[in-house]
């Protein structure tokens, strides 16, 4: 498994900010997701070598975290709140209707690679409600048309 040279001078940096090694284990995940499109398993087996882990104990952690994913998705990761707080002003009518306007399921992607939706249980916006995420950008108080302003932003930003 060959990273790039800005991942490595990362996994270095970062093995000196903690303690321990295990601790490195999040934020390199990210790092070799936002890399490589996927937690695969030969990134799950180098990343469990290199911190000297088991490959259980680092799929563990990949299951807890929404963000953290072993299957593909699109270039933008649109997760919707549908947690107490988001779905008392709207959560679940923006996940129906982000269905509708992607033309995809739960955790589906769209068919040219751009968006993938996903349903999460929370963000941690519960004050903003309804928020969802896209990749690393929250989006707060949201209403359908504003919705829909913000996946034409992003469709916008390029292609695929």
């Amino acid at each position: 498994m060959r990273f790039s040279e800005e991942f490595e001078r990362r996994f270095a940096e970062m093995l000196g900010h903690y303690p321990t090694r295990r601790s490195v284990l999040v934020p390199m995940l990210l790092y070799a997701q936002d890399e490589i499109g996927s937690l695969t398993d030969e990134v799950i087996t180098e990343l469990a070598q290199r911190l000297e882990l088991t490959d259980l104990e680092v799929r563990n952690v990949i299951s807890y975290y929404s963000l953290l994913t072993t299957k593909p998705r699109g270039k933008y990761n649109v997760q919707v709140c549908t947690n107490i707080a988001c779905m008392l002003v709207g959560g679940e009518e923006l996940l129906e209707h982000c269905k509708k306007k992607l033309g995809v399921k739960n955790k589906g992607t769209t068919p040219d690679g751009m968006f993938t939706l996903e349903e999460v249980e929370c963000i941690g916006a519960c004050s903003w409600a309804p928020a969802i995420q896209v990749n690393y950008d929250f989006h707060e108080n949201l209403t359908v048309d504003k919705m829909d302003q913000v996946l034409d932003q992003y469709s916008k930003k390029g292609t695929v």
